[in-house]
């Protein structure tokens, strides 16, 4: 008998319906002979209904008891699945985070799992039972809730099939795997059969919401092999393994955006190498990810530093530059018209041609670029929020489609 961890997004369970076939999925795996794990989300958009019910009462809630209004989405969401399975004949039973084992850190919002307890859910599979899990939650050491961000339902699967060493993850979505691009933008992005963890993480690290970046990096660490497929379409999916075979004529796999960027930009610095230590140093202690830095230096007055940030991040990382005096007195902008367009594949930086490509199609089209970063596996670009849609076409007719 084997074990299999399924995870179902929000889309997928997001009325009774949707939760009826995610039963079946379910029984239908439990009736081959396997162990069954689900993970689930909250309900269609019910996380972003309590964030607006949070936000009636206060712009600046606290995070801890944003963990606790947030984490009653899953809650919701593993009973009613769980009274669906037992309608269908299938025993199961339901877990929060903290019942499952989950133990976090205390960053509240944005939990990093310390430990994984298993046992309550390895006695329920025993019992033969369907476990179902909610994703996206633990419990710290002061028996606190805390939530792992948004995406977090995928950690959590990875982190239970990684504990208990199970055959595969299947990760259920509303798109049939993991393309070239988002389809629904670019209508010549075809889907993969398989993906490599590092091209993976840096698609999910760039930008594709098929799956959470850490997710993949819990993965590629305990070598749990990824399926991620359709809930409401029965068609073979994309796999995600430690090795993957190159794509015939190209060593592209695929292409993200990010929409919910901000450009930090600092002007006039006097020093520009003490204040940019000051800066990400502060940063970094408030738990404030940068991600692309570009730097002006000369002798003069007109020393610049720009980076980008989540969008999230832009008021807070506002108020420590303002409050906390690191920059040296430069004048302190930012921009959140911006967007990041990012290729992704192996041996970018030593197929010859690429980077050249990419420029030539945005040209083509005079979308402007305001940063360039680069690495081995990516090519990533900052662009005008507005071109966003229309640079994804034109660098995927140009790189990919080829």
């Amino acid at each position: 008998m084997g074990l299999i961890v399924q995870k179902f997004g929000g889309s997928s369970v997001k009325d009774r319906d949707h939760l009826f076939r995610v039963a079946r999925i379910i029984a239908n795996t439990r009736l081959a002979g396997n162990n069954v794990v689900a993970v689930v989300s909250a309900q269609g958009d019910t996380t972003d209904t309590l964030l607006e019910k949070a936000a009636e009462i206060t712009q600046e809630p606290s995070a801890r008891e944003m963990d606790v209004l947030l984490s009653t989405g899953e809650q919701i969401s593993i009973a009613l699945l769980t009274m669906t399975l037992n309608a269908l004949g299938c025993d199961a039973i339901s877990l929060t985070g903290w019942q499952a084992g989950f133990h976090t850190n205390c960053a509240y919002t944005k939990a990093r799992i310390q430990r994984l307890d298993c046992k309550r859910i390895a006695g329920e599979l025993a019992q033969g039972r369907v476990v179902v899990v909610a994703g996206f939650q633990g419990m710290t050491q002061l028996e606190d809730i805390t939530t792992l961000v948004r995406g977090g339902r995928d950690t959590s699967a990875v982190a239970i099939a990684a504990a208990l060493q199970a055959d595969r993850c299947q990760i259920f979505t509303d798109v049939e795997g993991i393309y070239t691009a988002d389809p629904r933008r670019v209508p010549s992005a075809r889907k993969l059969k398989e993906v490599s963890f590092d091209e993976m993480l840096e698609l999910a690290s760039m930008g594709s919401q098929v799956l959470n970046n850490r997710s993949v990096e819990l993965a590629k660490k305990y070598h749990v092999e990824l399926e991620v497929l359709s809930s409401l379409n029965p068609v073979e999916g994309t796999v995600v393994r430690e090795q993957a075979k190159t794509m015939e004529g190209t060593c592209i796999k695929g292409m993200t955006k990010d929409t919910a960027v901000a450009v930090i930009s600092i002007l006039h610095l006097q020093d520009l190498a003490a204040a940019r230590t000051r800066i990400f140093s502060l940063l970094a202690q408030n738990d404030v990810h940068v991600d692309m830095i570009c730097q002006a230096a000369d002798q003069g007055e007109s020393n610049q530093l720009h980076f980008s940030i989540a969008a999230a991040d832009k008021v807070k990382t506002m108020q420590l530059l303002q409050q906390c005096g690191v920059c040296d007195g430069g004048e302190i902008l930012v921009d959140d018209s911006c967007a990041k367009v990012s290729v992704v594949g192996i041996g970018l930086q030593t197929n010859g041609g690429i980077a050249a490509k990419l420029f030539e199609a945005l040209a083509s089209h005079q979308i402007n670029v305001k940063m360039v970063t680069t690495s081995e596996i990516k090519i990533s670009v900052m662009i005008r929020k507005n071109d966003v849609d229309l640079a994804m076409r034109a660098i995927h007719d140009a790189l990919v489609a080829e």
